[in-house]
């Protein structure tokens, strides 16, 4: 197992997931224990010494589980991770309970890493109003308690969200887990992510680096440019060869199902995974070429925002669209962005004069773009 240090940690390169744990019967909530426990054994065995959880995984039951797998080894030799689970505005105000339950639920007394969950346009309001809700004061004195070892967030939310975030907590955050793939390096703006991360001393913790699988369910045709260059490696070498080489990446999160997934997992991080020049540029063409695959290929130059006499911000609506059609397993982050913009500044309403796309360079049909989109979320 390759490792990275983080602190006076060392930390394994692949972290063990809990999103997406073995089931009975389809069901989500029934984690099958036995062979949650067979995986969690494998992967402690094989010096994968990072788990992550959450709130809302498996209905609460990924916490229960996992922490009683884990319970069987000796617990400074595990890091475990949790989270707020933020992306439910309603937990406002309720991290007391929350936080104690979670630590009931684990089995533990502590959490070495804990994260303030899915920071996005839905709840950045709740979490920068710490006068009203006291979420990171809360969390700030349980790291001074010794109860969090390590404070971070999550995001998947827009850069714009992203900084305001590190804007008012960045001093109290040590590590930050965002969403980072070779087709999100560009498509939802990963790079500068990382770059502003990198240049704040703030560890980078990687999840989708498969991308909910788009990545691995990839079309023969797609696969030749990388053929020609690697022709034994395998989609998901490919993908997290291109996370392993982005300079200031630690563990990189994979949700795996099965043992199956793991084994391989684990071969590819206890081996070197980088990438020559030449593949990178490869992996970003392809990434390009999927993010464009779906939706539409908006640029964001903003010409078709000064013409909307509705004075939607069609640019990001765009990117909302694109983003809910290129991932319809994902299909809960283009609902929470909309969530927090005004009904009026919805695609629904778009009232279809066209002015947008008499000006738009890329000749995108944005009003039935919109009205697409708009029959989508159910408007």
């Amino acid at each position: 197992m390759q490792y990275f240090d983080f602190q006076d940690l060392k930390l394994s390169a692949l972290g063990f997931g809990a999103m997406r744990l073995p089931v009975i019967d389809g069901q989500d909530a029934a984690v099958d224990e036995s062979a949650t426990f067979e995986m969690v054994d494998y992967a402690y065995e094989h010096g994968i010494n990072y788990f992550d959880t959450a709130w809302g995984y498996h209905g609460g039951n990924s916490e229960r589980v996992l922490g009683r797998a884990l319970a069987r080894y000796p617990r400074d030799s595990f890091y475990l991770a949790d989270k707020f689970p933020g992306y439910d505005v309603s937990n406002f105000g309720k991290h007391e309970q929350i936080f104690a339950e979670q630590l009931e639920r684990c089995g533990v007394d502590h959490f070495d890493f804990y994260l303030m969950h899915n920071v996005c346009e839905l709840n950045i309001e709740h979490y920068l109003d710490d006068a009203k809700y006291g979420t990171l004061s809360f969390f700030a004195e349980q790291v001074r308690s010794g109860r969090i070892k390590h404070l971070g967030f999550s995001v998947h939310g827009n850069f714009e969200t992203f900084m305001r975030f590190l804007e008012a907590y960045g001093d109290l955050m040590e590590f930050c887990q965002i969403q980072l793939n070779y087709m999100d390096w560009e498509f939802q703006n990963a790079q500068a992510k990382v770059e502003e991360l990198r240049r704040r001393g703030i560890a980078v913790v990687v999840m989708e680096p498969l991308r909910g699988g788009i990545l691995v369910s990839l079309e023969e045709s797609d696969l030749e440019p990388l053929r020609a260059l690697r022709p034994d490696a395998s989609v998901i070498e490919w993908a997290f060869s291109f996370v392993r080489g982005i300079e200031g990446v630690g563990t990189i999160l994979s949700g795996m199902s099965n043992m199956e997934q793991l084994r391989e997992n684990v071969a590819l991080f206890e081996r070197d995974g980088a990438l020559a020049a030449e593949e990178n540029e490869a992996l970003l063409a392809l990434g390009r070429k999927l993010a464009g695959a779906k939706g539409v290929p908006c640029t964001a130059c903003h010409y078709c925002v000064s013409h909307c006499p509705m004075e939607l911000d069609i640019p990001r609506l765009l990117e909302l669209y694109n983003e809910h059609l290129s991932r319809p397993s994902f299909a809960f982050i283009a609902p929470m962005a909309l969530g927090a913009m005004p009904a009026d500044k919805h695609p629904s309403a778009c009232i279809g004069c066209g002015a947008c796309s008499q000006v738009c360079p890329q000749q995108i049909d944005i009003p039935e773009a919109l009205a697409d989109f708009a029959r989508l979320m159910g408007e």
